[in-house]
């Protein structure tokens, strides 16, 4: 009886180690990634300028604002959950840009990212006290990308990450590109506060207004 006691004592203390999250929809709140860029060489290069660089998500409902800011400027996207128009803020130095796009629109330059197959993984990793699980997603050109993500969130709104939008929870770490670079996002920090609604709000003056179709051949496009 006393050996058996011991081992479960053993089982609850080896438990009580590990981090527990009950599952949770994630209707509202702040999510920052931190990204990590790296060239491979020795030299400094252009590229290494965003190593570094941070993506701060906020999502209230079906509405969301994705901003990513390096050294070489900001640029947030915004997605209406209303309507499902989004609009891309762009400001590189003095240029500053916006962007309007229908939801048709988003759906075409999200094109290389349809029909995204996932195959997972029974390698796990803890992120920021969440267990995450490893996927590895394949593009229809065939190229690959790893993710883990943590069922333990699950996101109301998919949209402000197209990338990851067939995953059943949140990507807490994921590979991806900005334009020609290879980056890594890794969650660094979720507040569940609400989140303003002015965050959402559009800038009525400042900028220079594009729509989707002009801004491709505006050089404004990222790859």
């Amino acid at each position: 009886m006393k050996k058996n006691t011991y081992i479960l004592s053993g089982i609850m203390a080896l438990l009580s180690a590990l981090p527990i999250h009950a599952q949770r929809t994630l209707s509202e709140g702040t999510i920052t990634y931190d990204i990590v860029i790296n060239t491979g060489k020795a030299k400094p290069q252009a590229a290494d300028l965003l190593d570094g660089a941070t993506s701060v998500v906020y999502l209230k409902g079906k509405s969301s604002r994705s901003e990513m800011i390096s050294p070489l400027g900001q640029q947030a996207t915004i997605v209406d959950g209303k309507t499902g128009n989004v609009t891309v803020l762009k400001e590189y130095g003095k240029q500053k840009y916006m962007i309007t796009m229908t939801p048709d629109n988003w759906i075409t330059s999200n094109e290389k990212y349809k029909g995204i197959k996932f195959n997972f993984s029974d390698v796990s990793k803890v992120i920021l006290g969440y267990t995450c699980q490893k996927a590895v997603g394949t593009l229809a050109d065939g190229s690959t990308f790893t993710v883990y993500f943590t069922r333990e969130l699950l996101p109301v709104n998919k949209d402000f990450q197209y990338l990851n939008k067939d995953l059943p929870g949140l990507a807490m770490q994921y590979e991806a590109n900005i334009g020609n670079l290879k980056a890594t996002y890794t969650v660094s920090n979720i507040n569940f506060d609400p989140v303003a609604q002015a965050k959402f709000e559009l800038p009525t003056s400042g900028y220079r207004v594009l729509t989707y179709e002009e801004s491709l051949g505006d050089g404004t496009k990222d790859n």
